[in-house]
């Protein structure tokens, strides 16, 4: 069953996770990125709903202020039918940072139940917002823009 609808976290800490850039041995730790808002959008090469959300998201990526917002994605490698079909896709469609979950390890501890899934923490480290795979592009900017 997908979340279609936004929830709202209260005072929930966002879960710490360190993963690899796709296309590097860099790693990215949510805890070193806190002191501006972070959009997580959990994502796969296959799914539709992610190949209409994530262009939505890059064009957002290219025109957002990054010392205010942090956008990145996140492949969920665990629910890709190929190796490098993420890789492939993340080569193809998007300049943002891309990380890759460790199976669908982070997205299970974000307790994501379809993809995309878009994920707000605030500044301070709380899950403000997250957003199934039904919910609209528009509310999740809405939310985005009370906290920037």
């Amino acid at each position: 069953m997908s979340i279609t609808t936004e929830v709202i976290h209260t005072m929930q800490k966002a879960p710490n996770f360190e993963l690899f850039h796709i296309q590097s041995e860099e790693k990215f730790e949510l805890n070193k990125n806190l002191g501006q808002v972070v959009v997580l959008t959990f994502w796969t090469s296959w799914c539709p709903d992610c190949g209409t959300d994530l262009p939505k998201k890059e064009q957002l990526y290219q025109n957002i202020d990054p010392n205010k917002v942090a956008m990145i994605t996140i492949n969920v490698s665990g629910r890709e039918r190929h190796d490098v079909a993420g890789i492939e896709f993340a080569n193809k469609f998007l300049t943002q940072p891309t990380l890759v979950d460790q199976g669908v390890s982070t997205y299970q501890l974000y307790e994501a139940q379809g993809v995309p899934t878009t994920v707000i923490i605030n500044q301070e480290g709380y899950i403000t917002h997250q957003f199934g795979d039904q919910s609209s592009f528009y509310d999740i900017v809405r939310a985005l823009g009370t906290l920037i």
